[in-house]
């Protein structure tokens, strides 16, 4: 299976200053597949340690941070002779072990060549809830599902994808039915790596949804077994009430919506549970589009967007020939899928957007980026209508920014002089242009 992440990895490898590398990610988003599978094809040998299922693991590091030890015991664990250079140590669920993310730090001091990356279901929990961090020691690398761009190549359609980086936006307009068809299919199945290869084997949509819910459930489990009562009860709450967050005309989150009474206070660490355990992201609101956009981060206003379409689809309960065979997708939706899927692609760019709205007005603009050393306004349309009022109005009133904005619909490329319209499927092209 295709990630474009074992490239960073690649480079990782190679870098003169490289540190401990620390994978960070959602449960199930395929941290551990990455780890075995560069390691397998980039060096000669991989010494894996999963430290939940290996009672012995979790006590390398109890005694002491000597590293010629732990190297030994690394080596007895896996049978595996660990050479500098020429073996990957894989450290798996590295929070189970104590003191195991501070062990970090003398694989950087005192043994730099051992290649040694490392990973955990609810790292950013653990580091979340102030666990020992070795600050500066390690390098972080942030594991996604599968974009839309990965799936196609997935689903044996590598022609496709190779297409859309041709640089021909009209051969794209004549391949637009077939990459419809594969949007559809991608906002149904997601990008969850295990979903995706199941639905590869076996094209079976219940059984996608089966796995999707496994998957739901695991994260459910994560959240009673790692959080008290009182607060597991709050981080589900903020958790099945995503759908009905998105799906309002004014998208930013409300507490009220969670219960009748909300207020910040009562949810603000249950949200951030969800954040660090890499299930929920918060896109901030800004005041205005202006260069640096974080100096006009309004902290008290965000959206919550979750990690991946098909979860969302999920707990959205839609059923398959809404989302497979309807021409006006998502429209019953009010743009929440879409909205949702094109985050889900600029996560996958490592791109972090924020949002602009006017809070006298309904007017919003649902993404803005910071890309090519610009402010980009970016409106999301799910159907042929694409009327971007706001981002219009926006531009028209703000004539000393020299804004161009970019809007992404089912319409095929068109280059104005106030904004750019770019299909929904062509967003990892297009980015990749402007980054």
């Amino acid at each position: 299976m295709y990630r474009k992440i074992i490239e960073k990895l690649k480079d990782w490898k190679n870098r003169e200053d490289r540190k401990p590398l620390v994978l960070l990610g959602a449960r199930q988003v395929g941290k551990t597949w990455l780890m075995k599978e560069f390691g397998q094809t980039c060096y000669e040998s991989v010494a894996y340690v999963n430290c939940d299922n290996e009672p012995l693991a979790k006590e390398l590091f109890k005694a002491d941070y000597n590293i010629p030890r732990i190297v030994l015991a690394i080596q007895a664990l896996t049978g595996v002779k660990v050479e500098p250079g020429k073996t990957l140590v894989v450290i798996d669920e590295i929070q189970e072990a104590p003191r195991g993310l501070h062990s970090l730090k003398y694989f950087y001091e005192d043994a730099p060549e051992y290649h040694v990356v490392a990973a955990g279901s609810l790292l950013g929990v653990t580091l979340g809830q102030k666990e020992s961090f070795p600050v500066g020691k390690v390098n972080m690398l942030q594991v996604q599902p599968m974009d839309f761009e990965e799936f196609m190549i997935a689903t044996g359609n590598n022609t496709l994808s190779d297409s859309m980086y041709q640089g021909d936006w009209i051969l794209l307009s004549m391949l637009d039915t077939k990459y419809q068809e594969l949007l559809r299919q991608y906002y149904f199945v997601g990008g969850m790596p295990e979903v995706v290869k199941q639905y590869v084997l076996h094209q079976d949509l219940k059984q996608v949804r089966d796995i999707q819910h496994e998957i739901m459930e695991s994260y459910r489990k994560d959240i009673t077994k790692h959080a008290t009562k009182a607060e597991a009860v709050r981080i589900t709450q903020v958790l099945d009430a995503v759908v009905s967050q998105l799906t309002k005309e004014n998208k930013k989150f409300i507490y009220g919506v969670i219960r009748k009474g909300a207020r910040a206070a009562q949810y603000e660490l249950a949200i951030q549970w969800l954040i660090d355990a890499g299930i929920l992201s918060k896109v901030p609101r800004v005041s205005a589009i202006k260069m640096p956009l974080k100096a006009y981060e309004d902290v008290g206003a965000f959206k919550l967007f979750l990690l991946d379409c098909g979860l969302f689809g999920l707990l959205a309960d839609a059923p398959a020939n809404q989302v497979l065979t309807s021409n006006n997708i998502f429209k019953e939706y009010k743009g929440a899928f879409t909205e949702q899927y094109v985050f889900q692609q600029l996560a996958a760019l490592d791109i972090h957007p924020y949002y602009w709205s006017n809070d006298g007005t309904p007017a919003e603009i649902d993404f803005v980026i910071q890309a090519d050393d610009r402010a980009i306004p970016i409106e999301v349309k799910a159907e042929e209508n694409v009327r971007a009022k706001s981002m219009s109005e926006y531009i028209k009133k703000h004539p000393d920014d020299q804004l161009k904005g970019l809007r992404i619909s089912m319409r095929g490329y068109i280059d104005q002089d106030w904004m750019e319209n770019i299909p929904l499927y062509a967003i990892s092209k297009y980015m990749s242009d402007i980054k």
